[in-house]
């Protein structure tokens, strides 16, 4: 009779602690798919960013030579994601679009290309916006104040970029910090569930003397030990639906590097981790300052 009730009670640890870990990985799942959204946006917030052109205009007296090894010195700079020269054969295809010919543009322009020899940047993604076009045109104009006679760009595009990136990232991050709220109540429930029926256990090692801290130890380490295996099965379901949304919609595809992967596996480890040990942590000192009585009821 005393095997059964052994192999019952067993039975219920295992189940109750499996329930626990489940519930967490599918919390910190839905935390990590705002995250991923976060971070996934500014991924793509820097390629549209340093994909902002800006055009370097010369004086006429400028030949292509001269202006290629203005060209080679503007690769050195750090302010720039890319720097290329574009020459007036490229800017008339580019400004005739697909199909049309150069002989075609060439009479349509009665014979004569009037587009002069440019050089195109992107800027880096930290000086994408107004104030840092700005910058860079104040220091091409003074390192080439004889060569360069207008750096153009596109203000309202850039304020645009600017604007509407920031907006949404804000609001993912809102709804992120909401859903950390409910993450942090649903949990603690979960887990206060979880050491109810270990309370007696609690209490009759209190009474027998044993001081809190070492009451708390087990307990904590088996908290960490849940937050670190839910993180992983949180992370584990959150690459394959990643992946499987990859595979499945040809119209965009949901990639990090390697930094953001990094900051989204450690966020959902450290909030695993934290969660689970200061939920362990209030719910244990709850039961240890009840009564024998309250234990009942």
């Amino acid at each position: 009779m005393s095997k059964n009730v052994d192999k019952y009670s067993k039975r219920g640890v295992r189940t109750s602690y499996a329930s626990t870990v489940i519930g967490i990985s599918l919390v910190l799942f839905m935390i990590g798919l705002i995250l991923g959204g976060v971070l996934g946006i500014r991924e793509f917030e820097k390629q549209v960013k340093e994909s902002i052109r800006a055009d370097i205009f010369f004086n006429p007296a400028m030949n292509e030579t001269d202006i290629k090894l203005i060209e080679i010195e503007l690769k050195q700079w750090p302010e720039f994601s890319d720097v290329h020269f574009v020459s007036p054969e490229l800017a008339m295809q580019d400004f005739g679009g697909v199909g049309t010919s150069k002989e075609e543009m060439l009479e349509i322009l009665d014979g004569e290309n009037p587009i002069p020899p440019t050089i195109v940047f992107s800027p880096i993604e930290k000086l994408a916006d107004k104030k840092g076009m700005d910058l860079i045109r104040e220091k091409l104009m003074e390192s080439f104040s004889s060569q360069i006679e207008e750096v153009s760009y596109n203000e309202n595009s850039v304020k645009d970029v600017n604007m509407g990136f920031q907006q949404f990232i804000y609001l993912l991050l809102g709804v992120a910090l909401l859903l950390v709220v409910i993450a942090v109540a649903m949990i603690n429930n979960t887990i206060r569930l979880a050491l109810y029926s270990k309370r007696f256990t609690i209490k009759t090692m209190q009474l027998v003397g044993a001081k809190g801290s070492f009451i708390r130890r087990p307990f904590l380490w088996q908290a960490i030990l849940q937050g670190v295996i839910s993180a992983i099965i949180g992370m584990f379901i959150l690459v394959t639906v990643f992946y499987a949304s990859n595979n499945m919609f040809d119209t965009f595809e949901i990639t990090f590097s390697q930094g953001s992967f990094l900051i989204l596996a450690s966020s959902l480890l450290t909030l695993g981790i934290f969660i689970t040990v200061l939920s362990t942590w209030f719910a244990l000192n709850k039961y240890l300052r009840m009564s024998l009585d309250d234990l009942y009821s």
